[in-house]
């Protein structure tokens, strides 16, 4: 009897009753829902006839993350001793430097065959003294390398005849179109000569880690020592070894050891609460804070380390400080891993937090409940139909964030760079 009643008010009243007004408001969620849900099956059932239609509703409904807002500082920059915090995408300067460059030669080009040989020299003599005041200005440019290419560039030289077309929206394909991979090649030159001894490590580094003092991290500080190839850990007690890490670090030097890693424990907890990275013999000093550490024992359907060399995946490095501590991760792997280890070393990058994992991975047959590998276009890549790769994870897993960067050894070196909390209030605008 109520049910009947309530279906007899009018839109838009609200009764008086309370039981009816949550009876009313039920009906009106499930008709909302019942007519959703009748229009996604339609929707369906038209898609599957046509599958254009499919297409073009994935290609305008393309979600809007933080990722794809993410804003960058602007090209001029500013002085050097303060690039580190510069959020600049050095790749995409490196293409745009490179695009303009080739638009400049053709328009040299086309004016060759106007005017005569002398007033070409003398225009090329004009465009070159112009380019280098300009380098001389602009400071951005004297922190890339001229002599880094990159194979694919897209030079835009038509922008002013499609300012007035609509853009197009983006189509989204089933693997990300654009490539995370760092590409370690486009590291500016102010960073290479301001820290030689991260960016021309040994091919085959030597490792020494250790942990805080008074700490209980021994099992985690082993750990350590099947992550990191070719280094031994010193255990740190305060009766027996109550050193400094300056102290530490000439010790470590002595012995021929490339890095120093130390190993900081919580103070309330028994868990990893930093990770410092010294590289040897003079710095710098690279301070990270862990979170969300799990061994790898923990993790269901783990695997077990066999003590290969192994790859190393460095993902989403972008701006001056990411590649700096790309390059950082770089010298405490060797150079040639062991390829038969079938081990990955996962360092990625996000939001300015770095994930840490490590895998095991096999190739084996695709199943036929399974799909085949596809490019960036959607469609199977050819050759490897009817492969498919196993993956395991054998941790450690954790999840670091760069806090702080010191000259020298320890904090009164003066310090490179330095989180602070403020950063964080822009929400699109990131350092790595």
């Amino acid at each position: 009897m109520v049910s009947s009643k309530i279906s007899q008010i009018p839109a838009g009243i609200k009764p008086k009753n309370k039981l009816r007004r949550q009876s009313a408001y039920l009906n009106i969620k499930k008709s909302k829902e019942a007519a959703k849900r009748d229009e996604r099956f339609q929707r369906k059932r038209e898609e599957a006839k046509n599958p254009s239609l499919r297409e073009e509703r994935q290609t305008r409904n393309v979600p809007a993350t933080i990722e794809s807002k993410r804003t960058w500082d602007n090209d001029n920059g500013g002085d050097e001793e303060d690039a580190l915090g510069w959020a600049i995408d050095v790749e995409r300067l490196v293409k745009k430097r490179k695009s303009d460059q080739e638009a400049v030669e053709r328009g040299e080009a086309e004016e060759d065959g106007k005017v005569g040989l002398l007033e070409t020299l003398k225009k090329r003599d004009v465009n070159r003294k112009d380019e280098v005041e300009d380098e001389e200005v602009d400071d951005v440019d004297s922190m890339l390398d001229p002599s880094s290419d990159i194979d694919d560039c897209a030079s835009d030289l038509d922008t002013s005849a499609k300012s007035h077309r609509k853009p197009e929206p983006p189509k989204r394909a089933s693997s990300p179109t654009t490539s995370t991979a760092t590409n370690l090649e486009l590291s500016p030159e102010f960073l290479k000569n301001k820290f030689p001894a991260v960016f021309s490590p040994p091919d085959t580094p030597k490792i020494l880690v250790t942990t805080s003092l008074n700490s209980t991290l021994h099992q985690e500080a082993q750990i350590l020592t099947t992550l990191f190839p070719n280094s031994t850990y010193i255990r740190r007690t305060a009766h027996a070894h109550k050193y400094s890490v300056r102290e530490i670090a000439q010790f470590a030097t002595n012995r021929h050891y490339t890095a120093l890693v130390i190993l900081m424990q919580a103070h309330h907890e028994k868990t990893p609460d930093g990770l410092d990275i010294v590289v040897l013999p003079s710095g710098p000093h690279f301070h990270f804070s862990i979170s969300n550490w799990l061994e790898g024992k923990k993790l269901p359907g783990h695997g077990v380390d066999q003590g290969f060399h192994p790859e190393l995946v460095l993902n989403n490095f972008r701006t001056p400080l990411g590649l700096l501590s790309a390059h950082l991760f770089k010298s405490l792997f060797p150079a040639a891993p062991e390829l038969q280890g079938r081990t990955v070393v996962t360092l990625h990058n996000q939001r300015d937090y770095i994930f840490l994992l490590r895998h095991r991975y096999v190739f084996r047959e695709k199943r036929t409940s399974e799909k085949s590998v596809t490019g960036t276009d959607g469609k199977p890549i050819a050759g490897v139909e009817q492969i498919k790769v196993g993956m395991q994870e054998c941790g450690p897993r954790a999840t670091l964030k760069l806090r702080r960067i010191d000259r020298g050894i320890q904090w009164k070196s003066g310090q490179e760079w330095q989180w602070k909390a403020g950063m964080e209030k822009q929400r699109t605008r990131f350092n790595m």
